[in-house]
């Protein structure tokens, strides 16, 4: 099917679990590099209410914004959720530029999704002099953003799988603005010598990506994935 990816196996970012205290994630990673958090919050009521019924249920006549999958002009598109959900959650067509994909993530209405995030369990961990902002986002196999950088956060996966590209600040990856993650995966990863790939890894359910501050990174959505991001900014 198009859009359908094979996980990758290997991951080359680094873990850590629920005996991560906070003076060590500020020590070894809130400033320098990337780390997945597993066991440190649990989300299992707020996964219950992120299903395809109850959120069609709770939000289906409510309009999303729905942005272009590219990486320097986002273009926006509004659509009631059920028809997002109904008619355009699908998988990613390979041959489609990022201009022409659109897919649900952030820009969420905090009047409407503010109680679905009330429930949320956020990581405990928070960067001196920011403040957390969530994103939460729905989207289908194989869509993805391609790489960009912005301030620190932490993304978790809700439903699904998501893999992740990530390369420091000082090395800008080779990558065409406007062609998505499952094109750049296709035809420029294969390319790439050992010591020019990223650090990559794939989420699942419950796990939580932390990436600092300007750092690359692009995501491709192996499944039809639900997952909420908190931007510390």
């Amino acid at each position: 099917l198009a859009g359908t990816v094979p996980e990758e196996p290997r991951c080359t970012v680094e873990r850590a679990d629920a005996s991560l205290t906070y003076s060590l994630f500020l020590q070894r990673f809130a400033f320098s590099r990337p780390v997945i958090l597993g066991g440190i919050t649990d989300n299992s009521a707020f996964r219950a209410l992120c299903t395809r019924e109850k959120l069609l249920a709770a939000f289906g006549p409510f309009p999303v914004r729905l942005s272009t999958a590219n990486t320097f002009s986002y273009r926006k598109v509004d659509v009631p959720f059920q028809e997002y959900v109904e008619h355009l959650l699908k998988p990613q067509d390979p041959a489609r530029l990022g201009s022409d994909t659109l897919y649900f993530f952030g820009d969420n209405n905090f009047t409407e999704w503010g109680p679905l995030f009330q429930h949320y369990v956020p990581p405990p961990f928070r960067i001196p002099g920011t403040s957390p902002a969530y994103s939460f986002g729905i989207a289908g196999s194989g869509s993805g953003v391609p790489f960009h950088w912005h301030g620190p956060g932490f993304s978790e996966v809700i439903f699904g799988r998501k893999r992740w590209f990530l390369y420091p600040p000082d090395k800008t990856p080779h990558f065409h603005p406007n062609e998505t993650t499952l094109a750049w995966l296709q035809h420029t990863y294969p390319t790439l010598p050992a010591a020019q790939r990223p650090l990559e890894c794939t989420l699942h359910p419950g796990e939580v990506l932390y990436f600092p501050d300007r750092w690359w990174h692009a995501t491709l959505n192996l499944d039809t994935s639900v997952f909420i991001s908190t931007f510390l900014g």
